[in-house]
């Protein structure tokens, strides 16, 4: 916050000055539960896609293995 916003604050009276400081805290406590109800529903999402390929996906045993036709360049 810029330091001007903080002296025009702090030149306010006190119970001006408390107004502020309510209003500052309804504003964060209504931006945290927003911040919480996004987080929920991006966890449900990855949760719900969890696991979805299972079965669908292999690798060869010979997955490290040189194919012969390149062991001429190695």
């Amino acid at each position: 916050m810029s330091t001007d916003v903080i002296e025009k604050i702090n030149q306010l009276p006190p119970d001006k000055q408390k107004e502020v400081e309510n209003f500052i805290n309804s504003l964060f406590d209504k931006y945290k539960s927003e911040l919480q109800e996004k987080g929920n529903s991006v966890a449900k999402i990855r949760r719900k896609n969890m696991g979805w390929a299972k079965g669908q996906i292999w690798i060869a045993d010979d997955f490290n293995k040189t194919p012969e036709d390149f062991k001429d360049y190695l």
